[in-house]
């Protein structure tokens, strides 16, 4: 007896792009039943919904790029019960053999989702931890402006005339910076050399000044953060504020979809990648993984190894075994990875308790 079409199960798959979205569906052969355009609106998210569910029960969906064009179609699905999930990079032989445009992407991300492959659980982005990715980028962007004003200031005092340059000489960075920005300069005589100076390095002051304070109020928010998310990771051994914001954001609002710590491990790039070739046994630097949390866990390895005894220790014991510095402290991060992912995993825990309780 053939499947009404209401109960037949049909897996979605969409090509994001910043204006218009493009859909496919496949049915449980993995044949391919219809490709359409919607655009990027609420609107256009649930016109997409209702022509895949009219294909059959929807089961999946596999998204591109639910880090950015996709993000909001994520957010709208998991509001609607949908299951979804990433697709990575295309499959390079398939496009070779076909070619490429937004419909094959689109059934390629469909084809993916339905097999499960290429596929991974994707961040979800309605939490607190998406609240701290927004600051931590917001401060970030802060810093380097803040950054040039000060290269900018420095280099035009370097140009300024020698009456000016004597006054600025042997100042500390923040004198330097207050002095300029209360300044007095004749707005009215800037075809002057010296007040054209002196009107460009206060406004260059000002700047760096809103951009201080503005660099503070993130670093409050974002320490009132990471201290309701996890209280018990900055207060481990070296852990520093921006260290531990950033593994809470590797980690995401659902570090559940990591099945383990060494998953979360793999995804900050420290677990060993096997390089043995026959009678040789050996494991390479992982070059993989989130660059960003590689180098927090960097951090407090180095931050350890300075302070901690154990640390001390224990690398001296490998260097003694006759590994090498570098490698000795890639064991420390590891060692790290896991001490950070059980510690995350224990508090995601303790916070769902709660709201359920609640």
């Amino acid at each position: 007896m053939a499947k009404s079409k209401q109960t037949t199960p049909v897996v979605g798959g969409v090509d994001t792009h910043k204006d218009l979205h493009v859909a496919a569906v496949v049915d449980d052969n993995d044949q391919v039943l219809g490709t359409q355009s919607f655009a990027t609106t609420r609107q256009g998210y649930k016109l997409m919904l209702t022509w895949m569910r009219s294909f059959g029960d929807l089961q999946r969906i596999g998204v591109e790029c639910t880090g950015s064009y996709g993000a909001g179609l994520l957010r709208y699905m998991q509001v609607a019960g949908v299951d979804v999930l990433e697709v990575t990079a295309p499959d390079k032989q398939d496009r070779r053999r076909r070619g490429k445009n937004d419909d094959f992407d689109a059934q390629s991300a469909a084809h993916a989702a339905f097999a499960r492959r290429r596929t991974v659980t994707p961040r979800s982005r309605d939490g607190m931890v998406e609240s701290l990715r927004v600051l931590k980028v917001c401060r970030k962007t802060a810093v380097q402006a803040r950054r040039i004003a000060l290269q900018i200031i420095q280099t035009t005092i370097v140009c300024a005339p020698d009456r000016l340059r004597e006054l600025l000489r042997n100042m500390t960075r923040m004198k330097l910076i207050r002095t300029l920005a209360a300044w007095r300069p004749d707005l009215t005589g800037y075809r002057d050399v010296e007040e054209a100076y002196k009107v460009a390095l206060k406004s260059l002051a000002r700047r760096y000044l809103e951009l201080h304070d503005e660099v503070a109020d993130l670093d409050d928010m974002i320490e009132a953060i990471v201290t309701d998310l996890a209280p018990e990771l900055i207060a481990r051994n070296g852990v520093g504020l921006n260290s531990a914001a950033q593994l809470l954001l590797t980690a995401g609002d659902n570090p559940e979809r990591l099945r383990s710590e060494a998953s979360f491990a793999a995804l900050c790039g420290v677990s060993p990648v096997p390089a043995s070739s026959g009678k040789t046994t050996r494991h390479r630097l992982n070059r993989g993984g989130d660059r960003a949390a590689n180098s927090a866990l960097h951090i407090i390895a180095i931050g350890r190894l300075r302070l901690d005894p154990k640390t001390q220790e224990y690398v001296s014991r490998r260097i003694a075994e006759g590994h090498s510095k570098l490698e000795a402290i890639r064991c420390v991060k590891r060692y790290i990875a896991r001490e950070i992912f059980n510690v995350i995993a224990r508090r995601h825990k303790q916070i769902n308790q709660a709201q359920i309780a609640a």
